[in-house]
């Protein structure tokens, strides 16, 4: 008698962590069990999507390289650098550190990684007059695009 109770209480116990997940009709097992069947394989098939989706962009050389300068507020000598490149890896930050070094500009602060592509985020400083957003961006990629593959 004891064990059946325990039984009908982990049994209820479940029902009400997948009731939780799924949000069923109602709450009797068949619907808990049918709508619990239809979230899991809602579940497969967005993973299956994502999948699919991340296989294509590692197979896609053509990724776009994204390059964002802002200035800080309150700081006009002070710029961000967020650099995002999918194709290339080695030798990109040298180059750009050049480029940046060629235009007058010192890195106080920066962050790269090069596992997936090449990510920098940096905080460049001034040594004179900081150039035109604009400007250092297109010298960014500029430096980008001459960067030989290795």
């Amino acid at each position: 008698m004891v064990s059946r109770i325990q039984r009908r209480m982990v049994v209820r116990k479940k029902l009400n962590k997948l009731s939780s997940l799924t949000k069923p009709k109602s709450l009797d097992k068949g619907s808990v069990g049918v709508d619990s069947f239809y979230y899991i394989n809602e579940l497969k098939l967005k993973l299956e999507a994502m999948v699919r989706e991340y296989s294509i962009l590692l197979q896609n050389p053509q990724l776009p390289t994204e390059v964002k300068v802002e200035r800080i507020d309150g700081k006009e000598s002070q710029l961000v650098i967020k650099v995002r490149s999918w194709e290339k890896g080695r030798g990109l930050l040298v180059s750009i550190l050049e480029r940046l070094e060629e235009m007058g500009m010192n890195v106080v602060q920066g962050k790269v990684s090069s596992t997936h592509g090449f990510f920098m985020d940096a905080i460049a400083e001034a040594q004179d007059k900081a150039p035109e957003v604009q400007i250092l961006t297109q010298q960014i990629l500029k430096a980008i695009e001459e960067t030989p593959n290795l």
